[in-house]
């Protein structure tokens, strides 16, 4: 277990405490989950995007052209008017930089 000093703005701090005696748990612990899960959704991003560098989009077509084409099961229909739905494309963050192993200061 290592220690860290870190400087939070009063305001954040004050949110910080309210919310974890609300989840009854500590500042400590609260800021500890709190960075987990952060560190959690950069690393699945980094998965996803190597496993999606992996895929090919000939072999997708061709196990998808091997799919049966017959009426679904019965409940699995889709709804008589379809919703608007956006078109799902990748989406990638501005500028967005490798995260470094080194650690960064907090701003």
């Amino acid at each position: 277990m290592s220690t860290l000093s870190l400087r939070l703005p009063s305001s954040l701090h004050d949110k910080i405490r309210e919310l974890s005696e609300r989840d009854e748990v500590s500042i400590n612990q609260f800021i500890v989950t709190a960075v987990a899960e952060k560190a959690s959704a950069l690393l699945t991003v980094e998965y996803l995007e190597a496993r999606a560098q992996r895929g090919s989009r000939t072999q997708f077509d061709r196990i998808l052209a091997r799919v049966p084409n017959v009426p679904p099961v019965p409940g699995d229909e889709l709804p008589n008017q379809p919703r608007r739905s956006k078109t799902l494309q990748p989406t990638r963050r501005a500028g967005r930089r490798p995260v470094s192993k080194r650690a960064r200061p907090v701003r």
